[in-house]
């Protein structure tokens, strides 16, 4: 088993980038977590080793010479059977020997890889719209809410992501059906704990200069203002001159 947990953790770190001891760490902590729950007592001295060769559970137990508390004591003689060398106030890991342990560490670790495949996914979804925030991006309708919001799908392949188009953000004008296509303007894209939250306008400010920008690639560039700059008043400052028209209209009175 644990031959084909590690295989799928390096599968894991090449697809997806996230490191194998990152992974490891997870599945131990969820499997001392899964243990905790399905034992009585006290188990917080129990921790899990695992290896490609091996994946163990131990309890770190206080040697001592008489044993009150069995979870976290061990006489001196038990311990000498785990550490020929253990005194008297050493901390010795017991193996626990249990065979509902296989079946939950299994469980666990399919559990710990899928959600980290998801977790590595939504990463990946906020960082890519995250960079996108005050952009015009290009989506489908998906569905409409009861309340008038409306949800577009954005984006393509794996990096694609749902957008809430609330209906505050909405032409009142503008109707639309499931599968027409819309521009939208990206406002906020926000983390929770089901994924990115990517949210879109129709009546932001931005949205009107953004698509000029879109259409007139002059605009972006700055080439028209400065045409119309020069056009508009020729050489020196715009300060020290009257419009032509003006002057003419002064010295005719």
């Amino acid at each position: 088993m644990n031959a084909e947990i590690f295989a799928a953790l390096r599968q894991l770190e090449k697809e997806r980038g996230i490191p194998v001891d990152y992974m490891v760490e997870k599945i131990t902590q969820a499997l001392v977590a899964a243990y905790k729950k399905d034992r009585d007592g006290y188990t917080d001295n129990v921790y899990v080793e695992l290896t490609e060769d091996a994946m163990r559970m131990y309890a770190q137990k206080e040697v001592v010479d008489e044993v009150i508390t069995p979870a976290t004591e061990v006489t001196l003689d038990a311990a000498r059977k785990v550490d020929p060398h253990a005194q008297l106030g050493d901390l010795v890991n017991v193996e626990i020997k249990t065979q509902a342990f296989g079946r939950i560490a299994a469980q666990t670790a399919k559990q710990v890889i899928i959600q980290g495949i998801r977790e590595a996914e939504r990463g990946m979804i906020f960082e890519s719209f995250s960079s996108k925030e005050h952009e015009i991006l290009t989506g489908s309708v998906l569905r409409f809410e009861p309340n008038g919001d409306m949800t577009i799908r954005i984006g393509q392949g794996t990096d694609k992501t749902d957008a809430l188009l609330p209906v505050g953000e909405q032409v009142k004008t503008e109707h639309f059906v499931e599968g027409d296509m819309i521009r939208v303007y990206v406002i906020e894209v926000r983390r929770s704990s089901r994924g990115p939250q990517v949210m879109v306008s129709r009546t932001h400010p931005a949205l009107v200069k953004r698509l000029f920008e879109l259409e007139v690639p002059e605009i972006s560039s700055g080439a028209v203002a400065r045409t119309t700059s020069k056009a508009s008043f020729g050489p020196g400052t715009a300060s020290d001159r009257k419009p032509a028209r003006f002057s003419r209209n002064v010295s005719e009175e």
